[in-house]
């Protein structure tokens, strides 16, 4: 009887023992993503540097910030990971270039996805707080929506008072939609992804803006043609 009952003893804890080894360790590092923005392969300066576009135009940046929403982790089985949030990424705000995500699950992610701007849901909700929070410049009371991407500079090519030129892009209907999707790819399982951001690709690719012919954006062809160029300004590092 002695023997039944420490065999059975025996078995129950090394079941045990098996389930818990089973289980994955709990990962308490966060995931972060890493915005460093650039003109070209030069680090962006605000209001210091002169930069070029395509068509040899100068200018210098004296604003640039933008929303990053609805963030989509896959790995290669196919799980998909979601964060339905919306953060505010602010050349003149460094700590705002840095997300820290808790609670995703250590995978080797296939794709990481995004969208620029504020999604239709967020947009008809009126004023919000946290990032979406009017306080940050990027609602537009006349229009009830959110700004996407601001983008502000002085060109001397710019037939403007002072020179400005002035890129505020917005709008979730269409024709007007600027919403973009962005899919990148790490190459590797890692919890940092370092995402460079260019952005001398809003002016240029796939269409070349004129800062002469367009110091400000007023209509929804030119909205969604710079929506067109931002959707490229994001890459891997």
């Amino acid at each position: 009887m002695k023997k039944i009952i420490h065999s059975f003893l025996y078995m129950a804890i090394l079941w045990v023992a098996m389930s818990f080894s089973a289980k994955p360790e709990r990962n308490d590092q966060p995931f972060t993503i890493l915005f460093h923005h650039y003109a070209g392969n030069e680090i962006l300066k605000l209001d210091s540097v002169n930069y070029k576009n395509e068509l040899g135009q100068t200018f210098t940046v004296s604003k640039f910030k933008y929303y990053i929403s609805n963030l989509h982790f896959k790995n290669a089985a196919g799980k998909d990971v979601f964060v339905n949030e919306s953060f505010l990424i602010n050349e003149d705000e460094e700590d705002s270039k840095k997300i820290v995500l808790k609670n995703i699950p250590e995978e080797n992610y296939i794709s990481v996805d995004f969208i620029i701007g504020v999604d239709s849901l967020h947009n008809c909700s009126g004023a919000q707080s946290g990032a979406l929070d009017p306080i940050n410049g990027m609602f537009w009371a006349w229009n009830s929506g959110y700004i996407f991407l601001k983008l502000e500079g002085k060109s001397p090519f710019c037939k403007t008072p002072g020179n400005f030129f002035e890129y505020h892009i917005g709008g979730y209907k269409q024709p007007s939609n600027c919403i973009r999707k962005v899919s990148l790819q790490p190459g590797q399982k890692s919890r940092t992804v370092n995402i460079k951001v260019n952005v001398l690709e809003i002016l240029k690719t796939p269409t070349t803006i004129d800062l002469e012919k367009i110091p400000t954006v007023n209509d929804h062809r030119n909205a969604t043609t710079i929506a067109d160029n931002y959707s490229n300004m994001f890459e891997l590092i």
